[in-house]
């Protein structure tokens, strides 16, 4: 049986699909309840965050907190206050030091750092709000806010970021113990950027600060942060669809479709943020087509051994079908299996050509 969307159609989906994103937040792991590992210990590096939060790094060498049920934090630290105070939704936040750097604090300027789920479309009008809470015996400051960059920002010191395009905090920011803040800013995008920082980005003596601790202040500004949301409001601008997009698939049974916007970190099986446009898609068209039943197959490149890349691929394919599942696909119509290295579709003689055969696709068995 063969489905052929007609230009209509196509074109009331990707509106459909358009006035949905309104409503959806395009920062991935928002509450920071995701994690890649258990993480048990307090934070040394940036490294150490980036290891264990999914979706989110540091992009500098400090080492922004993570706070969560299995994550410990040194008794010094505790009875300085440092992981009292409760996240603002579920069980997750993070902790950044922003303000300190003049009295010699070691990581005295940290940042998180994501990518969006989508880029930013230059002229859509977006509204960026996150949750704060200073810690109770820190100081108070203004300037902390949020950056957009097109590239992903990464630095082996604790340097003062300068972002493509910033909004900012310009009045300090405070609260009650216990009591948690919104901030939240309205923009029209500049750029295409696709990756969004927060943290103060100037300097000590370019932020203002303020004491009103019940005691004697630590000498510097440390807010937990949570609840991070990213979302268009309407008007919503049209977004160029590209001629290999999914929405623009033809279906067939026998016919494999590759998913082009599928995307994997080198070597690993979790999806980066990029994908989920490509698998919400790839959803729609399992739920509006419900007779359709398909296999995901994984590939790789021939880096590696042929056992680690046939895992590898094997893993990437059953993610796909953890993620169709868990969102109400019945599991009897998607099969998976990984072929490693076995079934290139170009030669692995440069990274473009490896690149090509680093895929994930899926067969229609039928329809």
């Amino acid at each position: 049986m063969r489905l052929l969307l007609s230009y209509t159609l196509l074109q009331l989906s990707i509106t459909l699909l358009a006035q949905t994103s309104a409503k959806d937040n395009l920062v991935p792991n928002p509450g920071f309840e995701e994690y890649l590992g258990i993480p048990t210990d307090w934070f040394y590096s940036g490294e150490d965050f980036t290891r264990v939060m999914r979706y989110w790094d540091s992009p500098t060498g400090a080492s922004p907190d993570a706070y969560g049920p299995n994550i410990y934090v040194p008794r010094h630290w505790r009875e300085k206050g440092f992981g009292q105070t409760k996240a603002h939704g579920g069980h997750s936040r993070v902790g950044l030091t922003l303000y300190g750097c003049h009295g010699g604090k070691p990581h005295c300027r940290e940042y998180i750092q994501t990518q969006l789920i989508e880029p930013l479309v230059p002229g859509q009008r977006y509204e960026i709000s996150y949750w704060i809470h200073p810690l109770t015996n820190s100081l108070q400051i203004n300037n902390l806010g949020v950056g957009f960059a097109s590239l992903h920002s990464v630095s082996q010191t604790d340097e003062v970021l300068t972002p493509e395009y910033l909004l900012s905090n310009e009045e300090i920011l405070s609260s009650t113990p216990g009591e948690w803040v919104q901030c939240r800013h309205e923009f029209h995008a500049q750029s295409e950027a696709g990756y969004m920082i927060i943290g103060n980005f100037k300097s000590d003596e370019e932020t203002r600060v303020r004491s009103r601790c019940p005691g004697e202040c630590l000498p510097f500004a440390y807010y937990y942060i949570d609840d991070v949301v990213l979302r268009k409001l309407p008007p919503i601008l049209d977004v160029p669809v590209a001629p290999d997009d999914l929405s623009r698939a033809v279906l067939e049974e026998e016919k494999t479709v590759r998913l082009n916007y599928i995307f994997f970190d080198s070597g690993k099986a979790d999806f980066l943020p990029r994908s989920f446009r490509e698998l919400y898609l790839l959803l729609e068209l399992m739920q509006g087509h419900p007779d359709m039943v398909i296999e995901v197959h994984g590939h790789t490149d021939n880096l590696g051994t042929d056992e680690f890349n046939h895992l590898l691929s094997l893993e990437r394919a059953q993610n796909i079908f953890t993620f169709l599942t868990d969102h109400g696909i019945d599991p009897g119509r998607i099969q998976y299996n990984g072929f490693g290295n076995t079934n290139p579709i170009s030669d692995n003689a440069t990274e473009a050509s490896r690149s090509r055969n680093r895929r994930v696709e899926f067969l229609i068995i039928r329809m």
